[in-house]
């Protein structure tokens, strides 16, 4: 389903005449940390991961953004006039709806079904976020990047992934070495098979 058949026809006029679409490439920052949140992002195509970095630049992956989906931290952020505290980061090439952030907080009391939208978004995210903070504190190395890899599957549609080993430690939030000591086993194990900055999912 459409991003715009979620909604009546006046919302979707409305969306129409706020909105605009831009593409993005792989890689894009769409919002940085401790910035001001001035629209609000809807991807259409492709997809966007969403990363918590802390000071001394180690970050760890709370969730994807996928078509249809939205960013709830970073529409949070706009409804309190607050900075950012993710960074969104393009992570396959993307067109992205952008609303205005005042146009987003002005649907929330006039279009119950923008208001549903939000709050679906907030409860799925929400069980994202549980689900990290379960892998950090209570899963082993190998379960949490076995995770990740099939996740990255999932949004490829591909048992093959053009990923290196430092960018699954960056999302995992752990060493490189470790990364590589634990795919290395995996491979033993027969649980997937290493080449240069490819992994491919048995």
């Amino acid at each position: 389903m459409e991003f715009s058949d979620l909604f009546n026809s006046e919302l979707k006029k409305e969306i129409t005449a706020a909105g605009y679409s831009k593409n993005f490439a792989a890689g894009s920052v769409i919002l940085d940390m401790q910035s001001y949140v001035r629209t609000i992002p809807v991807v259409l195509s492709g997809s966007i991961k969403v990363i918590r970095t802390d000071e001394e630049g180690r970050e760890i992956l709370l969730y994807y953004i996928t078509p249809g989906e939205s960013c709830i931290v970073s529409f949070l952020a706009s409804m309190n006039s607050d900075t950012s505290k993710i960074r969104a980061v393009v992570e396959e090439d993307a067109e992205i709806l952008l609303i205005p952030a005042d146009k987003a907080r002005e649907w929330i009391h006039k279009y119950p079904e923008w208001t549903d939208f939000i709050f679906n978004l907030y409860q799925k995210r929400f069980e994202e976020l549980l689900d990290v903070v379960n892998a950090v504190a209570f899963q082993k190395i190998d379960t949490r990047l076995l995770h990740l890899l099939k996740q990255k599957c999932q949004l490829y549609q591909s048992k093959e992934l053009s990923v290196t080993h430092q960018q699954l430690a960056d999302e995992l939030g752990i060493t490189r070495e470790a990364t590589s000591r634990v795919l290395k086993q995996m491979e033993k194990n027969g649980i997937l098979e290493l080449s240069r900055h490819k992994i491919h999912l048995m």
